[in-house]
C-alpha cells in the first residue's frame, strides 16, 4: 500500500478524472428526466379528458396517447440505461483509485469498467434521439393539422379585416 502524500495526491488526481465524466451524465440525466415528466404530465391530462368522453377517446386523442407511452417507455429506458452508466463511471474510479493505491494490476477491469459505462450511455443516448424524434415527428403532424386550417381559412371568399377600416 502507498502510504506517501504525493504519491496518494497523484492517485487521487487519476482516480478523479473519470468524475468530470459523472457530471455530464448527471446534466443528461437531468435533462431526460425533465423530458419525461412533461411526457407524463400531458399524458395525465389526457387521460382526465378521458372521463369526459366516459372512456370513449376520440382517435386522435388515443394515437396521441399510444405515441406518449411510446415516448415514455423510451424516455424510461434511457434514463435507466444512462444511470446504469454512471454506476459503471463509479466502478471505474474506485478500481483506479484501488489500482494506484494497491499497485495491482486491474487495467483490463478498468477497460472493461469504461467500455461498459461508454456503451451503456450510446444505448441511453440513442434511445433519447429517437424518443426526441417521435416527440418532433408528432408536431410535424399537428403543423399539417394547423396548415390545413389555413388553408380553409384562405378558401373564403370574404377577405381577412386589415384593421385600417
Amino acid at each position: 500500500m502507498t502510504a506517501n502524500p504525493v504519491d496518494l495526491a497523484h492517485i487521487i488526481q487519476l482516480a478523479i478524472a473519470p468524475v468530470f465524466l459523472l457530471a455530464g451524465i448527471g446534466s443528461m440525466l437531468n435533462v431526460m428526466s425533465v423530458r419525461l415528466g412533461r411526457v407524463i404530465d400531458r399524458a395525465r391530462i389526457l387521460e382526465e379528458r378521458a372521463v369526459v368522453y366516459h372512456g370513449h377517446l376520440p382517435e386522435d386523442l388515443r394515437l396521441e396517447l399510444q405515441v406518449l407511452s411510446r415516448r415514455m417507455t423510451l424516455a424510461h429506458s434511457a434514463i435507466s440505461l444512462g444511470t446504469a452508466s454512471a454506476l459503471f463511471v463509479c466502478v471505474l474510479v474506485a478500481l483506479l483509485f484501488l489500482s494506484g493505491l494497491t499497485g495491482s494490476n486491474l487495467g483490463r477491469l478498468v477497460a472493461v469498467a469504461f467500455i461498459l459505462a461508454m456503451s451503456l450511455l450510446a444505448l441511453g443516448l440513442t434511445l433519447f434521439l429517437i424518443e426526441m424524434y417521435i416527440a418532433t415527428r408528432s408536431v410535424r403532424v399537428r403543423r399539417d393539422l394547423l396548415m390545413e386550417a389555413h388553408a380553409t381559412r384562405t378558401d373564403d371568399p370574404a377577405p381577412p379585416p386589415t384593421g385600417r377600416d
